[in-house]
């Protein structure tokens, strides 16, 4: 995936024209600003964290929300998605290093989330998401790995597990060592972002 958060359409297109089938968006309101200028073969997942609020702007347009952490956000998607008549693929997001400037669930509450969503018609649940800290330890990324298998052996109803969403630039291939499916490309692709241009 390419993670496209503060990156000009041009760019993204000619990353799309070179082979990116897969674009990560973080925020909102930056993603309806740019989403119509996006060369429309690319799939778009959302990434960051999502308020129940602003679930209504993107339910018709993303084929993923990676970021579901609670049953709140998640009742909402399945709402939103109904009614566009749609079936929206979903990840929950695992707090795995238990920081608290992150979002995400903490690990020991991951299946019981999982099971509520399950229940939901317009959800279906692909597995997990998480961003491990800064420089994490390698027995991080292996629990994020055991709880996937945790949630794949569980076969719930309204679920596809096969996705497990995890590593970034700096760390993309400790998390494909221990299982991840999906890494999230911003800098290494795009390079360095300038925050200055989207305060």
């Amino acid at each position: 995936m390419a993670v496209t958060k503060t990156v000009d359409p041009d760019k993204i297109n000619f990353a799309v024209d070179e082979g990116v089938t897969l674009l990560g968006e973080n925020r909102v309101q930056e993603y309806l600003s740019k989403k119509d200028s996006y060369d429309s073969s690319a799939e778009v997942h959302f990434i960051g964290h999502l308020q129940t609020n602003k679930v209504k702007y993107i339910a018709d347009s993303v084929t993923m929300i990676q970021s579901v952490d609670s049953f709140k956000l998640a009742a909402e998607i399945d709402r939103q998605a109904k009614k566009h008549g749609r079936v929206m693929d979903v990840l929950i997001e695992v707090n795995i290093g238990e920081e608290l400037s992150k979002s995400g669930i903490e690990a020991a509450d991951m299946l019981g989330l999982a099971e509520q969503i399950s229940e939901l018609e317009n959800l279906r649940l692909r597995g997990l998401m998480a961003i491990p800290p800064i420089g994490a330890e390698e027995h991080i990324y292996a629990e994020m790995r055991e709880l996937y298998e945790e949630l794949r052996g569980k076969a719930l109803p309204n679920s596809l597990t096969d996705t497990l969403s995890m590593g970034m630039s700096g760390d993309y291939e400790l998390a494909v060592k221990h299982g991840s499916t999906l890494v999230r490309i911003g800098s290494a692709l795009f390079g360095a972002r300038d925050y200055s241009q989207h305060k």
